[in-house]
Formats: C-alpha cells, structure tokens, sequence
C-alpha cells in the first residue's frame, strides 16, 4: 500500500536529477581530429597483434592457416614431386 514500486524510485531519480539541455557541438576538424586518433590507435593495434603473431608462428606455439601455411612452407604445395 504505502511501499514505493522500483519505477516510483527511478521516476523520482530522473525527476531530480537536471538534464543538460544539448550536447557539447563538435566541429568538424575535431571530429576529424578524433577519427584520425581512433584510426592510429587502432591500426596500432592491429599491427601489434599480427606482430605477436608472427612471433608466434616462428616460435611454432600456433597452428597456421593455410595462407600462412603457403607464405611460410611453401614447399608443402610444390606438385613436381608427383
């Protein structure tokens, strides 16, 4: 009868709490500038991963794929012994 429901609680929550009236405008150098970073960083990344990969392969820790398989053993695919 008198208990609050949980949506009483977070209706009151929102009510209370001030809403900012728009966002920050972003300009478009810095969406660019952030897109470049974001970018670099991922790229970053990406270049760390295939490096610690390759490690990886050459320490033999890792199964190959296939295309790794032929860039690394290419031996395995010579037909002329046949």
């Amino acid at each position: 009868m008198g208990a609050e429901t949980e949506t009483d609680t977070q209706e009151k929550n929102a009510q209370e709490r001030p809403r900012p009236s728009s966002p920050t405008p972003l300009t478009p150098d810095q969406f660019l500038s952030w897109k470049r970073q974001k970018d670099a960083a991922e790229a970053a990344t990406k270049a760390e991963a295939s490096r610690k990969r390759a490690e990886d392969i050459a320490a033999g820790t890792v199964p190959m794929n296939g295309r790794e398989l032929f860039l690394h053993e290419p031996w395995v695919f010579d037909n002329s012994q046949y």
